[in-house]
């Protein structure tokens, strides 16, 4: 008996080279006993509808066509294993799980692999695999052109993100983190699930596997200052304004509603409920 799975893919991703090698990733999982429905991505629909019984639903694509489709299986009340094959810009989340670059390894990974639990971010009911975030920077990929990611890769992010400090400004914020309160005048905050964002390692010793959140908050200094500040810390210093937390439960509040980002989509809006949630999300990932 043949194990039923589907392979939801972007065709958008990865310059739109994961359609042409679709059937070539169906005839790896066929080796191995599955057989693969082929299924373009739509996000006007939900692709678990009419397939709730899948034994796998593979995931091509960047982080957010895995937002997506993590949030449309909770949608639906559904615990099915994603395998996830890398396709987009980044792919923070797939390089979590350790997945090859080369989608087909990266299939074999999978139909050839092991199932495994790991964690999963939710923020006022949204489900998020990888990054919370807001502040400077944080909503650079929701405004690069998909263009100018398919044409220059990750360096379309720094460019997009250079012309936010012509207008960076601080988010007072009201925090409690697993208890404790506190005041934190911000200029940019990170609550990993992952380990690293848009591909650059942030957050040092985070684990999709630990039941934490890392978290960086960015405090407001001058512009020179907060600006070495961020450099340092890329570089391995810790600087006294860069704080960095382990938490399970975060709540945020603030008196401006700043835009937020899921997974380099739009975010939720403040106030903000923060939780991990711990071996939440099934992966199958290589042996």
């Amino acid at each position: 008996m043949m194990k039923q799975a589907a392979f939801l893919y972007n065709t958008q991703s990865g310059r739109g080279r994961i359609a042409d090698r679709a059937e070539a990733i169906r005839a790896v999982f066929a080796e191995y006993d599955y057989e693969l429905e082929l299924l373009p991505i739509d996000f006007n629909k939900n692709p678990f509808d009419g397939r709730e019984g899948l034994e796998l639903m593979v995931v091509a694509g960047g982080d957010g066509t895995v937002n997506f489709a993590v949030n449309a299986m909770r949608a639906k009340g559904l615990d099915i294993p994603l395998g996830i094959i890398p396709a987009g810009t980044a792919n923070d989340f797939a390089g979590a799980l350790g997945m090859s670059h080369d989608p087909i390894e990266a299939a074999r990974q999978i139909a050839d692999g092991h199932e495994e639990r790991v964690d999963c971010g939710c923020v006022n009911g949204l489900f998020f695999v990888n990054i919370f975030s807001f502040g400077i920077f944080t909503t650079t990929s929701q405004r690069t052109p998909d263009e100018r990611k398919h044409r220059i890769g990750k360096l379309a992010y720094l460019i997009e993100g250079s012309k936010e400090l012509r207008t960076m400004h601080a988010v007072p914020l009201q925090l409690i983190v697993d208890g404790e309160p506190f005041d934190f005048n911000s200029l940019m905050v990170l609550i990993f699930n992952g380990e690293t964002a848009g591909g650059f390692r942030l957050a040092r010793g985070s684990s999709v596997r630990d039941g934490l959140f890392d978290c960086l908050l960015l405090e407001k200094r001058n512009f020179v200052r907060s600006t070495y500040s961020m450099i340092r810390y890329l570089l391995g210093g810790n600087p006294k304004n860069v704080r960095h937390l382990r938490a399970r439960c975060i709540d945020i509040s603030s008196p401006i509603d700043e835009p937020t980002d899921v997974d380099g989509q739009p975010g939720a809006n403040f106030p903000l409920h923060i939780e991990c949630l711990q071996r939440a999300l099934r992966v199958r990932v290589p042996r």
